[in-house]
């Protein structure tokens, strides 16, 4: 708990500070929107974060530093015994929210700073993090990638914090080198992960911190080896879609059929389906661009199926006053009633209402991708298919398969969506081995030479 106070702060509770009860639970509830807004934790996990705050707060007064305090909170949860290990590091994490950044960023609003740094060139993570978010959205960065840059700059301050036991330290270029080296060494990480946290942080360093970082870029990016991509055979493939059933053989059957990526999927709505063309329209695929691929006829019946579902649950979200989908860039403002237009509505539709992360607003959103991912893990157990399968695995299968049937790869770069045909290629030496297979030089000596 050592970042959570130096001893000069104090838990702000009613015996200490004269404030009511109204007056604390307006505090916390401010704290439980500040989590969601900073987006800390999970939405699901932020009521809980509120309740450990709340239940710290409601003990006996007591002296001493608040690290002391809280150290002392978290022994008794332990001792208790009524709350498991998992609990008890939620209650901590909760309370190092609340002490260092919650009540900790007035005071820091307060400071000479530009983008998180303060005169003193001490970083600020709350901040930091902010401001990161408005860069990546400003270069148009994907939703998904905003994520994953926020999570590796939340572990990598965290590190930096630890490290230097400051909860506002510096950042320079040899710190990053060590967090690198502790992702490579201690955590072994692989090098495609390696290189994804090296590109978050110096993301951070150049564009939220403004420190010159240039000769991390090259000395510390990780060599990728090459790997072929695992792909079932036709037999496995048809026993895969066999053990599934309803929504989710029809994603994985759509992910099959035309080598969509599982968010791709997951995002389809009404007006991306071409019946009469035998066409699926990918909007805004990696790399924000737009495609087209195959339809199956097999999918075409369930697909109609799912539709009509689809816009039964379109229709109960209008009967109720809900808010109009997410919709891309600025249409929401073009467009004022283009989200709630059936055309732009989910083809799978999530079951509950979910918080839209940057407008704030409660509307409904799409399927999760974990629950294909889940299914597919599940059907791959059943039939007995004894390889790492995934939802992208059945990408992998649409490519070799088209190969193998004699389709130009020139074609299948255009429905993966490859921007350079070499990343297509990888396939070609799939297709080698299972096309025409060489007899090994010991089934040759067992059958005489022959």
């Amino acid at each position: 708990m050592d970042r959570i106070s130096d001893g000069t702060a104090v838990a702000p509770t009613e015996r200490q500070d004269g404030r009511d009860v109204r007056e604390l639970e307006a505090s916390l509830q401010q704290f439980g929107e500040f989590l969601l807004k900073a987006q800390l934790v999970k939405e699901k996990a932020a009521p809980y974060c509120v309740r450990w705050v709340r239940r710290f707060l409601a003990r006996p007064a007591s002296n001493g530093p608040v690290a002391d305090q809280v150290r002392r909170f978290c022994e008794d949860l332990e001792r208790d015994g009524a709350c498991q290990d998992w609990q008890v590091r939620q209650a901590e994490h909760a309370l190092r929210l609340y002490f260092v950044n919650f009540l900790d960023r007035a005071d820091w609003h307060h400071r000479p700073q530009t983008a998180g740094v303060d005169e003193r060139g001490r970083t600020n993570p709350l901040a930091a993090l902010e401001e990161l978010r408005l860069r990546l959205r400003t270069r148009h960065y994907s939703y998904r990638t905003e994520c994953s840059y926020a999570d590796w700059v939340r572990r990598f301050l965290a590190y930096v914090a630890e490290r230097r036991q400051a909860p506002h330290p510096r950042v320079d270029s040899a710190v990053v080198r060590d967090y690198l080296t502790y992702l490579a060494v201690r955590q072994q990480v692989s090098a495609s992960t390696q290189n994804q946290a090296l590109c978050a942080v110096l993301f951070l360093c150049r564009e939220v911190l403004g420190l010159d970082v240039d000769d991390l870029s090259l000395t510390a990016r990780a060599k990728r080896g090459a790997h072929l991509p695992v792909v079932l055979s036709v037999p496995e493939t048809a026993a895969l879609l066999g053990a599934m059933r309803g929504t989710t053989w029809l994603m994985a059957a759509l992910i099959y059929g035309g080598g969509l990526r599982v968010s791709e999927c997951c995002q389809l709505r009404v007006k991306d389906i071409d019946f009469d063309q035998g066409l699926l329209v990918v909007r805004s695929g990696k790399g924000d661009k737009d495609r087209t691929t195959l339809l199956a006829n097999m999918c075409r019946d369930p697909l109609r199926a799912q539709l009509h579902a689809a816009e039964a649950i379109h229709r109960r979200d209008r009967e109720s006053g809900l808010p109009g989908v997410w919709l891309p860039d600025a249409l929401d403002r073009k467009y004022p009633q283009a989200g709630r237009d059936l055309a732009w509505f989910w083809i799978f539709p999530s079951r509950t209402l979910s918080t839209d992360p940057r407008a704030g607003i409660v509307r409904r959103h799409h399927i999760s991708d974990s629950v294909v991912q889940k299914a597919v893990k599940a059907a791959a157990r059943q039939a007995k298919i004894h390889k790492p399968v995934s939802v992208h695995t059945l990408r992998h299968c649409f490519a070799t398969h088209l190969l193998l049937n004699g389709v130009d790869i020139r074609q299948i770069q255009e429905y993966m969506g490859h921007a350079n045909v070499e990343t297509t290629m990888v396939y070609t030496h799939v297709v080698e081995e299972l096309r025409n297979p060489p007899r090994s030089p010991l089934d040759i000596l067992a059958s005489g030479g022959r």
